[in-house]
């Protein structure tokens, strides 16, 4: 990941470095130095280098006729001081043993920083994946937004009611909103919503993230307002004893839950993955994965089968690519980031299960029909 820019001789001088321990530094387009990966991962680093630049100069100082360029030796020295959690970096830039320019940076920095060389992570092949691609080829013409959400009140209407059908979009634009909320809170430019028939919507955002707290908070704001838009229909039904607004608080809610399942690219995947990747340790790991069999555990007992097995291999798949968060661009999570973000994720699962089995419990068999999916 780009930790530093700055620019020298009409060049950027730019720092890579990773969890891993290894770092680069560029000189526009050529390394003219490297360190690399060990276990001190952080601390005081020295990258020294020479650069070689033409200076003009004259023969005779009186006639200008005689000027003629002369190659010149320039020693420079970077001194970086890194700590990645929470993440902070000190660095003095030398010429010749003189101080030309020195600072500090954080996570607000990188935050808010454009990449020299944008660096794109393997992208894994779904279903999801795929409709998100090809959406992405279209999305330009404002037309196919309209269209998609006609499909998919067309789709939601052949097992609902037109009605119940058209406010079930209402919560899955909320929820989508709730992204382009959190994008636009990182200062980052939106394409809009596009609703896909069966799968949900997208939020769309041209701009790449630098952190994974920006990934954390994007990804879960969107579940966080479908929670806030069923507790919404929730106070509704307590006051009116409309079914439909029951109807519209669960099936909303196990819609929200799927979305928090941590299998990507679903909303749950990239948080568990910011979560887990940012722990430097085999603690850490260790702290994953009991995490994820307790809540394995827990969904058994509840009798939430589906869920309990789709929490399973998801965070199968995280722990499997747990090893390649060295290989991120992404600044990791500090440890109250992470301890924040699981509360938060942990806090909205429990509170969308929560609201399923409120209205299971009814006896109603329409309002019964979320918690018997994630029994099956």
């Amino acid at each position: 990941m780009e930790l530093l820019q700055l620019e020298h001789y009409g060049k950027t001088l730019r720092l890579e470095a990773s969890m891993a321990g290894w770092q680069q530094l560029h000189w526009g387009e050529q390394i003219v130095s490297q360190i690399t990966a060990s276990e001190f991962a952080q601390g005081k680093k020295n990258h020294q280098f020479e650069l070689f630049q033409e200076v003009a100069v004259n023969e005779l100082p009186l006639t200008p006729e005689g000027e003629h360029s002369e190659r010149v030796s320039i020693k420079c020295k970077l001194e970086v001081e890194l700590v990645w959690q929470p993440f902070s970096l000190h660095y003095s830039f030398f010429e010749n043993e003189q101080l030309i320019k020195e600072g500090s940076r954080n996570e607000k920095d990188i935050e808010q920083q454009t990449p020299v060389k944008l660096v794109s992570e393997p992208k894994k092949i779904s279903l999801l994946g795929l409709g998100s691609l090809a959406l992405k080829l279209f999305k330009s013409a404002k037309i196919i937004k309209v269209v998609l959400a006609g499909a998919s009140v067309a789709a939601y209407s052949w097992f609902f009611s037109f009605q119940f059908a058209a406010a079930l979009i209402a919560c899955l634009v909320f929820h989508e909103y709730g992204h382009i909320r959190a994008m636009k809170y990182f200062g980052m430019k939106t394409k809009g919503i596009y609703l896909i028939p069966f799968v949900g919507g997208l939020a769309v955002s041209d701009e790449k993230i630098n952190t994974r707290w920006q990934d954390v908070v994007i990804s879960i704001m969107g579940p966080t307002f479908g929670l806030i838009m069923s507790l919404v229909c929730l106070i509704i039904y307590w006051l009116t004893s409309s079914e439909f607004f029951a109807g519209l608080a669960t099936f909303n809610a196990l819609l929200n839950l799927f979305n928090l399942l941590p299998i990507l690219p679903l909303d749950g995947g990239h948080i568990l993955k910011s979560i887990s990747f940012s722990m430097n340790s085999k603690v850490g790991l260790l702290a994953c994965v009991l995490g994820a069999a307790t809540g394995v555990f827990i969904s058994y007992a509840l009798g939430l089968a589906l869920l309990g097995f789709l929490l399973l291999i998801g965070s199968v798949e995280i722990v499997f690519e747990w090893r390649a968060r060295f290989n991120s661009h992404l600044l990791p999570l500090d440890r109250y980031g992470q301890l924040f973000s699981t509360a938060w994720y942990l806090l909205t699962v429990g509170a969308l299960i929560g609201i399923i089995f409120y209205f299971a419990k009814s006896g109603d068999q329409l309002l019964s029909l979320p918690l018997i999916i994630l029994g099956s």
